[in-house]
């Protein structure tokens, strides 16, 4: 197990009036209170007010929840059944595809980024562990997208018997009514069974659907006969659903250990209902966008990730905060950046643009790679000799250090969450820790971070726009 992530934002409150951010600790305390009372009121049964509709307050103990579950019943348990079906999956398949969209898909990408190897889908089956190549689609009503996994799908001799051309689908959507995923999955369910045949076992093994208790995709299961269907919770939204099957049915299917990622999350929701202001990192980091956004009008929010592997989780990220937050014509802008990367396309605003943003580092100390070393060129082309003998991750710190310093300097507002390593344990406790921080700063400004309503009106005009057609 990893040691507890950090949160540090010494830089920032150098910017801000220490008696504010003591004076504001009552209404942290308070909007804490709040959210464990929702969590109450949904495991009460107990009618849900209607200035609380909707009430997707379970994922907030859900991690531990499963734990829990799983020790009094391993194999019948949600877990133990997830990695029952995924053991299938890796036994059975060499290409995984993942059809869903928004929370239905970037969760899973989070995690497979964030914990997989770099190249994971070129490497061969046996670099890979035995585990599936993945892909992603039902996101988008990108026809060329589409048309190019089917077409690597079927670039093989269509031989169902060989391992390495044998595929499977898992397809995410809560209601099964969502336009993007349900016409990706009725093309790659027909390649599907045009592989396999349409009455075959496969067919209805290799396709596996998560989706709520009821609904057009739960229905469709029922009539296909699919052997394996996992649930999504009613009372967890599909941003806040990576810890439900959603995320852990594709993170087991690729050997990540779904039980570290839960521990992680359970371990980070103890942290945030018991710690105080000051050593909790949920407090902590809400309170510091909350302040900087009221005080200073520093309405975007950075979340600046040091490397590639966490830009997914950044992404995820946005979802996250946009669709919480921005209603009622309020709520921080994300975005998310890669470092350094982004240093040489963004850096230049951010250091000297307009006074509105807050930057967030996410910091991993310890590479999971060994370090790579600097070497010695004979013609020092380039005049780098002098860095001969250091690392590439001596190198990242120095970038880290270099331009904290700038934004110091300059008096940009910076705070940093480290994490020691990645691993499924550092990554649950982030994860958590970003959807707790959300709901808990809805929850402070009085948004209700649950639901999305905006989204239903481009739904509605498309739909309408269709049905002239």
């Amino acid at each position: 197990m990893s040691p507890p992530l950090r949160y540090v934002a010494k830089a920032a409150h150098a910017l801000l009036d220490a008696k504010k951010l003591h004076a504001i600790e009552p209404r942290l305390l308070a909007a804490r209170d709040e959210m464990f009372a929702d969590v109450r009121l949904l495991e009460s049964r107990a009618p849900i007010p209607a200035a609380k509709e909707p009430l997707d307050a379970g994922f907030i103990d859900l991690p531990a929840q499963l734990l829990a579950e799983h020790k009094a019943d391993p194999a019948g348990s949600l877990i133990g059944r997830i990695e029952t079906a995924a053991s299938m999956l890796r036994n059975e398949i060499d290409r995984l595809v993942l059809l869903g969209i928004g929370g239905s898909y970037m969760g899973a990408r989070a995690l497979f980024e964030a914990l997989c190897p770099r190249y994971h889908n070129e490497l061969d089956r046996e670099a890979r562990g035995g585990v599936p190549r993945i892909y992603f689609e039902g996101n988008n009503l990108d026809n060329d997208a589409a048309a190019a996994l089917l077409e690597l799908l079927n670039s093989g001799e269509s031989n169902r018997a060989n391992p390495l051309e044998r595929w499977g689908i898992v397809v995410i959507s809560k209601s099964g009514g969502t336009l993007e995923t349900a016409v990706a999955f009725r093309l790659f369910r027909k390649a599907l069974e045009d592989f396999y045949g349409a009455d075959s076992d496969e067919s209805r093994r290799l396709v596996i659907p998560v989706t709520g208790e009821q609904g057009k995709l739960r229905s469709l299961a029922q009539v296909k006969g699919y052997e394996n269907v996992f649930p999504i919770p009613d009372n967890v939204g599909g941003r806040f659903s990576v810890f439900t099957a959603v995320g852990l049915l594709p993170a087991a299917a690729l050997g990540l250990d779904v039980r570290q990622l839960l521990q992680g999350a359970a371990d980070m929701t103890e942290r945030f209902r018991n710690e105080p202001p000051g050593s909790n990192p949920v407090l902590d980091y809400t309170a510091t966008g909350h302040l900087f956004e009221v005080e200073q009008g520093t309405h975007i929010r950075i979340l600046s990730t040091w490397g590639s592997r966490l830009e997914a989780l950044g992404l995820w990220y946005d979802q996250l905060l946009a669709e919480s937050l921005g209603k009622q014509e309020r709520g921080a802008t994300p975005i998310t950046v890669v470092n350094t990367r982004d240093l040489h396309s963004r850096g230049q605003q951010h250091q000297e643009g307009a006074r509105d943003k807050l930057i967030t580092n996410v910091i991993v100390e310890s590479p999971s790679s060994p370090s790579l070393g600097i070497p010695e060129s004979a013609l020092d082309q380039d005049g780098f000799n002098r860095l001969a003998g250091k690392s590439m991750p001596e190198l990242m710190a120095a970038a880290i250090a270099g331009t904290n310093r700038a934004y110091a300097d300059a008096g940009r507002p910076t705070a940093d969450i480290v994490l020691p390593t990645l691993s499924e344990h550092t990554v649950g406790q982030l994860l958590q820790m970003l959807m707790l921080a959300t709901v808990f700063e809805g929850r402070l400004i009085g948004i209700n971070p649950y639901g999305q309503p905006g989204v239903e009106a481009y739904k509605k005009n498309m739909t309408d726009i269709l049905n002239r057609g």
